[in-house]
């Protein structure tokens, strides 16, 4: 965010709300936001990838997709505010929302520090200030006790996508929350965020473990036996990982925080596996 609280990621100055808002949020980890800050009632939609807090999002319209919604179901809800993020909405549908929603607040976090802000933001709009100070404070204690360790640097490919393989550059807020632990991303230069990759050996023995976030594709225990033995691979450095510990901001960032520290611990030893293709 901007420096000035009420300033979103495009350089949009937003007003706090004088009555109640009827928000729509096509951002799942805003949608979880929104709840912690105590608006959920004020919340009247969001995407079909808000899927927490569980219950209470059960229950309400999705009017589709991140990158595609349906209009007609989104008009009916009466939005005054649609909150959306860079990274996962497209601008020409911020553009198409512009033409009927009166107030779009857009978000753009690209380290764990701009949480704090984030929650500033959202707060200040919509009158929880106390609220955003509460998770403000939260989160920086534990980023803090995060820092305080001294962790064993080392090289990770953290796999987000299959067929074909995708990973993360460094310019990512996941690259950026596993910097907090010393973990450096591969590979090490890339002019796409979220590049293909191409899985040779030189690439996977640089890394000391090869992770397989749980988003967008769901990776599972299987999908690591079919690497390992499709690469030749040692399993003891394959790791399925909490893609929503590592890549949701908001008030998830927050456990993501402790999951991270957690993670990296369990994961402190070099294996000296080297996979052979």
């Amino acid at each position: 965010m901007k420096g000035n609280t009420l300033t979103d990621a495009v350089g949009i100055q937003h007003s706090p709300v004088t009555e109640s808002a009827r928000i729509v949020s096509l951002v799942p980890s805003i949608t979880e936001l929104l709840f912690a800050l105590g608006l959920g009632e004020q919340v009247v939609g969001r995407s079909h990838y808000c899927v927490h807090p569980a219950l209470a999002v059960a229950a309400l319209p999705s009017v589709g997709g991140t990158k595609k919604i349906r209009h007609s179901r989104l008009r009916a809800l009466r939005p005054s505010h649609v909150i959306l993020n860079i990274d996962e909405n497209p601008k020409l549908l911020a553009d198409q929302l512009a033409d009927y929603v009166p107030q779009i607040i857009v978000t753009h976090p690209l380290t764990p520090e701009d949480n704090v802000p984030l929650y500033r933001l959202i707060g200040s709009i919509f009158n929880r200030g106390a609220e955003a100070e509460t998770l403000a404070a939260t989160f920086e204690q534990a980023l803090a006790e995060l820092r305080q360790v001294a962790w064993l640097r080392r090289r990770v490919l953290y796999l987000i996508w299959r067929k074909p393989w995708m990973g993360v550059s460094r310019d990512t807020y996941i690259a950026r929350m596993l910097a907090l632990v010393e973990w450096e991303t591969l590979p090490a230069e890339s002019e796409a965020r979220y590049p293909v990759l191409e899985l040779n050996r030189a690439l996977l023995d640089a890394a000391d473990l090869v992770l397989f976030s749980s988003e967008p594709y769901r990776f599972q225990p299987a999908d690591l036996n079919a690497f390992a033995r499709t690469y030749d691979c040692p399993l003891e450095k394959l790791r399925l990982i909490d893609g929503e510990m590592t890549s949701w901001y908001g008030n998830r960032a927050i456990a993501g925080l402790a999951y991270l520290a957690r993670f990296a611990s369990e994961n402190s030893q070099r294996s000296g596996a080297i996979c052979s293709i």
